[in-house]
């Protein structure tokens, strides 16, 4: 990777009273010699959906794992809410509030549908180890309700008539639906979907779409989606934060985003901007 120098791109302001869920602040990851990110920050008020976007490589990826702690920063800060959780484990950011989805769909392949989501249930189980092992009473009425709660869950998702069958057998878009309806029901505040349309049929995007919307309204959640199908980021986003190298180039609306001269070069090489325009201008006249 090539050392660039960049200007810093400011954070939007927000709103007076405005809730942040997430606020990320001069957050770098380092490889031996290698600045996968570099000085990061991003500031995501509540209920907002954001895109995070860039050519292969730009470190978009390192940033959600170093928010869901699969990563450890080199430098910088990250907090929910306003709490720390820069060095805090996977698990302990995950009861925190935070779930994610991965570019590479991650289910239990060989469980069921409804196993899958029982799972990530689990960590409000309310049995004891001791309930677990004897089968107490208790635990078989919570078992019952995990079951229960689970299957409500599934309808929400339409895959309540999926709930017996293995989850690597379900059709590819399901199994996206699946992995989503994972991750929220261990009831986050903030949702990270890391390509959720890779692989997808132009009319599993169109319902992709209409499920993240939908999530987000029924969830009450805040969303950093990762994609690089323009049509799903430009289609649902209401502001893009752009990187490249490790770097943020941009940030605003889709619109701005579409006509930056440092994106389109991002995307396409240098010169591309000027061609762009170029072709424009022909264009109009």
């Amino acid at each position: 990777m090539t050392t660039q120098q960049t200007t810093s791109v400011p954070l939007e302001n927000t709103r007076s009273g405005e809730t942040i869920v997430l606020e990320i602040s001069n957050l770098s990851k380092e490889f031996g010699g290698l600045k996968a990110v570099y000085n990061f920050d991003l500031s995501l008020p509540e209920h907002s959906l954001t895109g995070l976007i860039g050519p292969n490589g730009a470190g978009k990826t390192t940033v959600f794992n170093m928010v869901t702690g699969i990563y450890t920063p080199t430098t910088g800060s990250i907090k929910l809410y306003g709490e720390e959780i820069t060095h805090l484990e996977p698990h302990e950011i995950n009861q925190m509030g935070i779930a994610r989805t991965f570019q590479n769909i991650r289910l239990f392949p060989n469980l069921t549908v409804l196993d899958n989501v029982r799972i990530a249930y689990h960590t409000h189980a309310g049995y004891s180890m001791y309930d677990s092992i004897l089968r107490t009473s208790r635990f078989s009425s919570k078992e019952r309700e995990l079951t229960e709660k689970t299957q409500d869950f599934l309808s929400v998702f339409r895959l309540e008539n999926r709930q017996e069958e293995i989850a690597k057998n379900l059709p590819y878009g399901e199994q996206r639906r699946l992995e989503i309806a994972r991750a929220l029901a261990a009831n986050p505040k903030l949702l990270l979907l890391d390509e959720p349309a890779a692989g997808m049929n132009p009319a599993e995007t169109v319902e992709l779409m209409d499920l993240i919307h939908f999530i987000r309204e029924k969830f009450d959640l805040t969303i950093l989606l990762i994609e690089h199908q323009m049509r799903v980021v430009m289609g649902i986003c209401e502001t893009i934060t752009v990187m490249d190298f490790g770097e943020v180039i941009a940030r605003g609306t889709p619109k701005d985003i579409q006509s930056n001269p440092r994106v389109i070069e991002a995307y396409l090489g240098p010169g591309a901007a000027a061609l762009s325009e170029k072709f424009k201008r022909k264009k109009s006249q």
